[in-house]
């Protein structure tokens, strides 16, 4: 039995690293994942358990909204326990949103799934590499939708070839020589000419030719500029 099992059902309060809060109704629990429900916005919230900084029963009161709860969810685990892993291989090839980092989200959808990373198709970013890692939550979409009201007909049919390795690390030196931005680009010093990746360490060349290393424990998300 995994330790939220008794709040199944319940309206309980999450703080997620990065002083994030969220309230719904605990629909799930497993070993590393929670499913959250929230009714106000109608979405059902994918949260890996390792981010979650506390939990607790909400104090409901005559004032407080009740909302009544899907009788189905969007990612239906394979098996009687659901995991982070088990939800992102249902989540292959469907619309979602998923948050890693600053005040913005990113749109689109998994196309493959490795050790300790995922490929991501976004029609903004495009092809984006996101570590698993850093993952906050994921937010499925209704089923036959797509962001930004895309037609699924402008889409590509599948994303850029790009050869994919198992671990992050690989991935990244897939991308030496090539101008990347991390984390979304949110300061100058994450965009640049990816000169070396070694030791877990990214050895970045920056606009103004400023050389910046960075652990790359710390790197969420990298992409073609």
């Amino acid at each position: 039995m995994t330790l939220y099992k008794g709040l199944i059902g319940k309206n309980i309060e999450i703080e997620i690293s990065g002083g994030n809060f969220y309230s719904g109704i605990l629909v799930d629990s497993g070993l590393d994942i929670l499913v959250l429900y929230v009714g106000r916005s109608q979405r059902f919230y994918y949260i890996p358990t390792v981010h979650i900084q506390r939990v607790k029963e909400a104090k409901m009161d005559q004032y407080s909204d009740v909302y009544e709860l899907p009788e189905e969810k969007p990612l239906e685990p394979d098996s009687l326990t659901i995991s982070f892993r088990g939800i992102l291989t249902n989540a292959r090839g469907r619309f979602v949103e998923v948050y890693v980092t600053g005040n913005k989200s990113i749109h689109g959808y998994l196309t493959s799934i490795m050790n300790n990373h995922f490929v991501f198709y976004s029609p903004i970013y495009k092809t984006v590499f996101i570590s698993m890692d850093h993952v906050k939550w994921l937010i499925p979409y209704p089923e036959h939708s797509a962001p930004y009201s895309i037609n699924n007909q402008t889409l590509p049919a599948a994303p850029a070839s790009i050869p994919l390795a198992r671990s992050f690390e690989d991935q990244c030196k897939k991308l030496e020589n090539q101008l990347v931005v991390i984390d979304g680009g949110d300061c100058s010093e994450k965009i640049g000419l990816l000169q070396k990746v070694s030791n877990y360490q990214l050895t970045l060349i920056t606009a103004e030719r400023e050389i910046v290393y960075r652990n790359l424990e710390h790197v969420k998300t990298i992409h073609f500029a």
